[in-house]
């Protein structure tokens, strides 16, 4: 497995392109959802060394997310105003079909080039589904779905004529024209289960997961790499963080309590009710969330679980025992997205680059 450790670890950042911020906490947050702001942070993360923006998929308000902008349309005004970065756009099987999102991706790949990549989401929240009148599907059929979308998109940008027989979607001698730019755009998905880390062992290339510890993490890759290895698959891993970087742990500590402290705990609460739910869905009941606290849950995506907190160089180190047991890439989080991911930038990244020389 060590092809996948060879190159330095990537750095990717969630796009506030919902309202509420990164923490679902009354805290002061200097982050704004609106398209601006999200502009000027897409050109600071390209200046300091980020290679990824995820841009977020949600069609109903909820845990401080009152307002929400579309991600693929959000995705392309990203790429518009940066030259390096790449923007993965968060994809919802059900509202979208292969042929939309196969078609939508080429165009865009065709304006600006291979720069844009796609986020596979199955679903978790069947209060959002209800509302927008999609069916919901069982866990296993989740998976499912969206295993036979990843196969669409891959087989409709790769093949002259595509063909698919599916329990989900049909295409017969489909031909897309004009195809996305080469290399073909790049497949991501989340999860934690079993039916999740099955799909990414056979048709993703990259797989997301919540934020955890060294050892948690660790037993994901080993599974999924495992798996892959039978599959003749290769899957490269990314880890949710939330990132609070500062001069003393102290400080750093203090900031984390401080967010706690002032957490929206009805908001809290009814996240945690759903997610918790979601995340026992699973036949295993190993899903994301399925073991998260009330306090874990206060970053949506467990990043406090991950434990980039304290000065740049406790997270670089850290980062460095992520990147030994086989992550590909961080995902991160900040407090006030533009200084603090500028900060993180500018004085963690060079620090881990070092630590990537001197273990090399």
């Amino acid at each position: 497995m060590a092809e996948f450790n060879s190159q330095p670890i990537k750095f990717a950042y969630w796009v506030p392109n919902v309202s509420g911020g990164l923490v679902i906490s009354k805290i002061q947050q200097r982050t704004n959802w609106d398209h601006t702001y999200n502009r000027s942070l897409a050109q600071i993360a390209e200046s300091v060394g980020f290679d990824y923006a995820l841009t977020q998929i949600r069609f109903t308000a909820g845990y401080g997310a009152e307002n929400q902008h579309e991600s693929m349309t959000f995705s392309q005004d990203l790429l518009s105003v940066t030259n390096k970065l790449k923007i993965i756009a968060a994809l919802l099987p059900g509202p979208w079909k292969p042929v939309l999102a196969a078609k939508q991706i080429a165009t865009i790949s065709q304006l600006y080039g291979a720069r844009i990549a796609v986020n596979i989401v199955s679903g978790w929240f069947r209060g959002e589904f209800k509302a927008i009148g999609e069916p919901w599907l069982d866990h296993e059929e989740r998976y499912l779905r969206s295993e036979e979308f990843i196969r669409c998109l891959k087989g409709i940008w790769s093949q002259p004529a595509f063909s698919f027989s599916g329990d989900f979607y049909r295409f017969h001698d489909y031909i897309l024209s004009p195809k996305p730019q080469t290399p073909l755009p790049e497949i991501f998905q989340g999860g934690s289960s079993r039916a999740a880390r099955d799909m990414a062992a056979r048709v993703s290339d990259w797989y997301f997961t919540n934020g955890g510890s060294v050892e948690y993490i660790q037993k994901q890759i080993d599974d999924i790499r495992a798996k892959a290895l039978l599959n003749h698959h290769q899957v490269k891993i990314g880890v949710n963080g939330f990132a609070i970087a500062r001069d003393n742990e102290k400080e750093a500590r203090a900031v984390l309590q401080d967010i706690l402290d002032k957490s929206d705990f009805d908001a809290v609460k009814s996240f945690h009710h759903e997610v918790q739910n979601a995340g026992n869905a699973s036949p295993e009941k190993e899903g994301n969330w399925a073991k998260s606290t009330f306090e874990d849950l206060v970053q949506y995506n467990d990043g406090f679980k991950t434990n980039l907190i304290g000065t740049p160089l406790q997270i670089a180190q850290r980062i460095i025992e992520y990147k030994k047991v086989g992550v590909n890439l961080m995902l991160l989080g900040f407090l006030h997205m533009q200084e603090e991911l500028e900060y993180f930038g500018k004085n963690v990244i060079p620090l881990v680059r070092e630590l990537e020389q001197q273990a090399d």
